[in-house]
C-alpha cells in the first residue's frame, strides 16, 4: 500500500465545526506537519485547492527543503491558467524538488467558487476544456512544440525548454464520479481518485473506469481519499469520532448543506447523499463513518476504529484495486503520528521507515532516570 497524508492549508483543530480547540496553519506549522509525514514513512501529501485554501504551488514549494523523500500531489486548474504555463510550472517543480511531483487534475465543482476564478462554464464543458488542456500539457512536458486549435484553448508554439526529471511528465492523478470525468481519468491521467464511499459503490466505479481505460488501451491504478480515526480499542475509536463533531450543531450543518447543494460536482452530491444531513446515521457502511461530511466539503468520510479493524477495512479496498491511501485526521499533526504509531504495523506499506531503539538517542522515557523501558508485546 502507497500511504499519504494531507496538508490542511484550510484550517486545523481538534473539532470541526467550531474555534474551540482551532489552531492557525501558518508556514511553521504546514512544515512540522510534512517534515513529520516524511519522517514517519507517509509516501507523500496531498496538497488542497480552492478558495478556502493557501495557494497549493506556494505552500508545496515552501515545503521542499524540510523534506527528503516525501511527495507532493499538487493541483492543476484547468481553465484558471494556461496549459503551457502548467507545464512549465511542474518542470520547475519537478526539477528543484529532484522529481518529487505528482500532480491532482482538479476540474472544479462548486460554480460559485468558479466565478469567483473567472470560469463560466457549466459541468461538461469544463471536463472538454479539461480534455484539451491535458493533450496540450502532455505534449509539451515529452518536449513536444504545440500547436493547437481547440474548442477552448488556443497555442501557438507552446514549449517546455527545461524537462522535468520524471519522464514523459509526472504522473496525473485525476478524480471525478461523473461518466465525463471517467473518461477524461481513462484518456489522460495515471491514477483515479475516489472519495471513502462503501466497497460496493468504490468496486462499480473501479469496473466502470477500468473499462473505460482499457477502451482507450490503457491501464489506470486506483486511489482512496478517507479520513482516519484510530485508537487502541473500537470503543475510544467512536467516542473520539463523537467528540470531533461534537460542536456541531443543526443550524451548522444545515448552512452547510445548502451550500453544498449548490455544487455541480457528482461526486460531492454522492457525498452528500451517504448521510443526508442527519447526524444519526453516520455509521454508512462498518467502520465507515459520514460525520466528517455533515460541514466539511469534499471528501467527507473516516474510517473509524482499531488498528487491526481499520487495516481489515483498508484490505478491503485493497482486494477492489485501490493501491493509495490518502489519509488524514485531526489535528494533522498529532494524527500523523497516531496513524503511523497505531495503524502502520498492520499494512503492508510500501515506504517502511523501521522506528527503532538507539543507542545515541532516547527511544521511550527512561524508568526512574536511568532505565531503558523494556519492550513488550503489541496489544492491537
Amino acid at each position: 500500500m502507497h500511504i499519504f497524508w494531507f496538508i490542511p492549508t484550510h484550517g486545523d483543530g481538534r473539532y470541526l465545526g467550531t474555534s474551540n480547540g482551532a489552531r492557525a496553519v501558518d508556514g511553521t506549522y504546514m512544515r512540522q506537519i510534512a517534515a513529520a509525514a516524511d519522517r514517519l514513512g507517509f509516501e507523500g501529501v496531498l496538497i488542497p485547492t480552492g478558495s478556502s485554501c493557501e495557494d497549493p504551488w506556494i505552500a508545496a514549494a515552501s515545503l521542499i527543503p524540510s523534506t527528503k523523500h516525501l511527495k507532493f500531489l499538487v493541483a492543476l486548474r484547468p481553465g484558471l491558467m494556461s496549459p503551457t504555463v502548467a507545464a512549465r510550472m511542474a518542470a520547475t517543480f519537478d526539477r528543484i524538488s529532484e522529481g518529487r511531483l505528482l500532480i491532482n487534475v482538479v476540474a472544479g465543482g462548486d460554480p460559485v467558487e468558479l466565478a469567483g476564478d473567472g470560469l463560466f462554464l457549466d459541468h461538461d464543458t469544463r471536463y472538454e476544456l479539461t480534455d484539451e488542456f491535458l493533450h496540450v500539457w502532455r505534449q509539451e512536458l515529452k518536449g513536444e512544440t504545440v500547436d493547437f486549435n481547440g474548442k477552448h484553448i488556443k497555442i501557438q508554439g507552446g514549449r517546455v525548454l527545461y524537462p522535468p526529471i520524471q519522464q514523459p511528465h509526472p504522473p496525473l492523478w485525476f478524480g471525478g464520479s461523473s461518466p465525463a470525468a471517467m473518461d477524461i481519468a481513462a484518456k489522460h491521467t495515471d491514477v483515479y481518485l475516489t472519495w471513502g464511499e462503501p466497497p460496493a459503490d468504490v468496486a462499480a466505479k473501479i469496473r466502470e473506469v477500468q473499462s473505460r481505460a482499457e477502451q482507450q488501451g490503457r491501464r489506470v491504478r486506483f486511489g482512496i481519499r478517507l479520513h482516519v480515526i484510530v485508537r487502541e480499542t473500537d470503543e475510544e475509536a467512536w467516542e473520539a469520532a463523537e467528540n470531533l463533531i461534537k460542536h456541531v450543531d443543526d443550524e451548522t450543518i444545515a448552512h452547510a448543506q445548502h451550500i453544498f447543494s449548490r455544487f455541480d460536482s457528482i461526486g460531492q452530491k454522492r457525498m452528500v447523499e451517504l448521510h443526508k444531513g442527519d447526524r444519526s446515521k453516520l455509521e454508512i457502511s462498518p467502520n465507515l463513518w459520514a460525520g466528517i461530511g455533515l460541514v466539511r466539503g469534499g471528501a467527507g468520510t473516516a474510517l473509524v476504529g482499531s488498528p487491526l479493524t481499520i487495516a481489515a477495512r483498508m484490505h478491503e479496498y485493497q482486494e477492489l484495486g485501490i493501491d493509495t491511501f490518502i489519509l488524514s485526521g485531526y489535528p494533522h499533526l498529532e494524527e500523523a503520528y497516531r496513524v503511523a504509531d497505531l495503524l502502520f504495523p498492520h499494512l503492508p506499506l510500501a515506504r517502511r521507515v523501521k522506528q527503532e531503539p538507539s543507542s545515541i538517542s532516547p527511544f521511550g522515557e527512561l524508568i526512574a532516570n536511568q532505565l531503558r523501558p523494556a519492550p513488550k508485546a503489541s496489544l492491537h
